[in-house]
């Protein structure tokens, strides 16, 4: 069982950075893509970025150019790099384990979920 746990999370003003961790369980971490999505209050969770097992990226467009998907895997670590945070950034972010080694932008094409991290911007 893969275990995912997500950290980095927490209350900033608009403008600022934030950057996500997430912490993988599983030792062939390095062949599977990642995913960061996230959902709002009241809203459907949403794609914000992935990355293959190789450091392809991909980025919904609400993000790009904002956020920046990378990963460790030495670590076992995937991480989400977020600069000039708004309000409608504010979401539970949660970080993903694709089915395979590609990257993928849809949650049916993730086997495993951590739990989330909380992100708050205020304005």
């Amino acid at each position: 069982q893969v275990q995912l746990v997500e950290s980095g999370g927490g209350l900033v003003q608009a403008g600022e950075s934030l950057r996500l961790s997430c912490a993988a369980s599983e030792r062939p971490f390095p062949k599977y893509g990642m995913g960061w999505f996230r959902q709002a209050p009241g809203k459907e969770r949403e794609f914000v970025a992935t990355i293959s097992w190789d450091g392809m990226t991909y980025y919904a467009d609400s993000v790009n150019g904002r956020f920046t998907i990378s990963r460790d895997n030495a670590k076992n670590t995937v991480y989400l790099q977020m600069n000039s945070l708004e309000p409608g950034d504010t979401a539970d972010y949660y970080c993903a384990l694709g089915r395979g080694s590609y990257y993928y932008t849809r949650p049916p094409e993730y086997d495993y979920w951590g739990q989330g991290t909380r992100v708050t911007v205020s304005s």
